[in-house]
């Protein structure tokens, strides 16, 4: 278990809410959240981007890890100054992180396989922001690392 601190950041992106209780709607969920992202081309819309990497926060929990959540796809940002219609923007505390890594296929379920591993360690979360990073390592879908943080008290 590597434990990082993590600074805190701005960021913008395009939001749902959805919940880890059914499977087949999370993951119904999250599909729709990332074609919109692409289709739409969300990242073209992000002013003031601070980085190439894409993340997915999930924040806003009504509980601990099976009660709805945010989910936040989208990019860190210079301010909030000017966010774009439709759009949300948030800024994050950061604090102390576990950091794990999803390797694998993406399409087949690496990273909700390393998720299912998270939800079964005994850590103390602390349900504020947990965050996946997509970055160069995530570029190939069959083979991609994917880091996730999930706060910690």
């Amino acid at each position: 278990m590597n434990i990082i601190t993590v600074e805190p950041f701005n960021f913008i992106g395009i939001a749902i809410t959805t919940s880890n209780e059914d499977y087949n709607k999370l993951s119904q969920d999250m599909q729709g959240l990332w074609n919109r992202f692409m289709s739409e081309n969300i990242i073209d819309k992000l002013p003031g981007m601070l980085g190439n990497e894409l993340y997915c926060i999930y924040t806003d929990y009504e509980g601990d890890h099976t009660k709805p959540y945010s989910a936040i796809l989208g990019c860190k940002v210079e301010n909030l100054e000017s966010i774009p219609d439709g759009l949300v923007g948030k800024s994050f505390a950061g604090g102390k992180y576990i950091k794990e890594v999803a390797k694998g296929n993406i399409f087949e379920g690496v990273v909700y396989n390393t998720w299912k591993n998270i939800w079964d360690m005994d850590i103390s979360r602390a349900y504020t922001a947990d965050f996946e990073v997509y970055g160069a390592k995530a570029q190939n879908p069959q083979n991609a690392e994917i880091e996730i943080l999930v706060a910690i008290k």
